[in-house]
């Protein structure tokens, strides 16, 4: 963004017409706006887990670097200033295979390393039970590897910021040390822990919870179960998907009070099947069915299969679901995922890098985006 150019809206936050004038991808001014602008201006959103879209899997063995950038694209248009590419289980080559396309499409194109600045893995050291296991193959779940994740950590070129991992796993505990050691955030996920599993892995340093609510059991004990550990614990952040299909609006009115919106954020976790038209697919050996709107299932069942709402869309169902401001909505997807990786903060002020979204919105309405800056 080398010419300079003033961008007149609305503040997310203060609903007042503002003027940011942006030259060299850096606001330069921030002043009142002499028009009266109705398109609205917030920080680019930060996605901490997407996998891929329009038929291009992150995971795929054949990923090749034109293909990161055309999702790169695709998330532009969804008001994602910046993401983490997410890796799931998978044979230890194929996961090899992926960081090493993913880190050599970022070395020779500036503008996707820093649309990426880190990356996610969410797995293979997770449950292998069925439904804490979700949709992630059985045949790779393994107990974690120090050694193991180190490869892939040189692969990715450092980038690997977070992993999710269930605590419950032999050797869980000594990992969660190691990777807290190098910097790395651990998530709870995909688990079948009990309580005192769960406050071990916090004590060895975990930091959050991925996708809370999801990857689970179908029923679970009223009382005594791992959502309510994880909600309970002060020292754990937690992700939700407000696509409006993973969770129901009374579970994520609830999980954002309990948690706080100080130690929430939000993630889309969209998969190769987002912006695919209605149909059935063959994805990880399964039959999967996109459905007309857009819900992602296992074929002829009722049981998800992924994400297919970008996070644009999750911003807009948390507002109707919970009634919180688009203030708050907004910096659950952008200010909270990149505080939990210890990210720079985007901030509407002189001086602060130019990662901007302008979009459309109106109360109880969806968010309709212009342009990413």
């Amino acid at each position: 963004m080398a010419k300079s150019m003033t961008l007149h809206a609305r503040h997310y936050a203060t609903n007042e017409p503002i003027a940011v004038t942006v030259a060299h991808g850096r606001i330069t001014s921030v002043g009142t706006s002499d028009q009266k602008p109705n398109v609205w201006i917030a920080p680019a959103f930060f996605d901490p887990q997407i996998n891929g879209c329009l038929g291009i899997s992150f995971n795929s063995p054949a990923l090749t670097p034109s293909q990161v950038r055309t999702v790169a694209d695709v998330c532009r248009r969804h008001g994602i200033g910046a993401f983490a590419p997410t890796l799931v289980t998978n044979s230890f080559e194929a996961l090899h295979h992926g960081f090493t396309t993913l880190a050599r499409a970022l070395d020779t194109d500036p503008e996707l390393a820093r649309m990426m600045p880190c990356f996610h893995l969410e797995g293979p050291y997770l449950s292998g039970e069925d439904g804490p296991r979700g949709a992630h193959p059985q045949e790779h779940t393994r107990d974690p590897n120090w050694d193991e994740f180190r490869r892939w950590q040189d692969a990715a070129g450092g980038r690997i910021r977070m992993v999710t991992l269930a605590p419950e796993r032999p050797g869980a505990l000594a990992l969660i040390e190691q990777l807290t050691a190098a910097n790395v955030v651990v998530a709870i996920g995909h688990t079948a822990a009990t309580g005192q599993q769960i406050r071990d892995a916090v004590a060895a340093g975990a930091r959050t919870s991925t996708h809370l609510g999801n990857g689970c059991h179908a029923v679970l004990p009223r009382h005594d179960n791992y959502i309510w550990e994880q909600l309970a614990c002060d020292d754990l952040w937690a992700s939700i998907i407000t696509d409006g299909y993973h969770l129901p609006p009374a579970l994520v009115k609830c999980f954002s009070r309990m948690k706080g919106l100080d130690r929430l954020l939000i993630t889309s976790d969209v998969g190769s099947l987002a912006g695919m038209p209605p149909g059935r697919y063959r994805e990880w050996g399964t039959d999967l069915e996109v459905l007309p709107s857009g819900k992602i299932v296992v074929a002829g069942t009722p049981f998800l299969a992924g994400s297919g709402h970008f996070t644009d869309s999750c911003v807009a169902n948390v507002i109707r679901m919970t009634g919180m401001s688009l203030k708050d909505a907004v910096d659950l997807a952008s200010v909270q995922p990149r505080r939990l990786l210890g990210l720079p903060v985007t901030r509407i002020e002189a001086g602060a890098p130019a990662s901007l979204v302008l979009f459309d919105w109106k109360p109880g309405g969806e968010i309709a985006v212009r342009e990413v800056f």
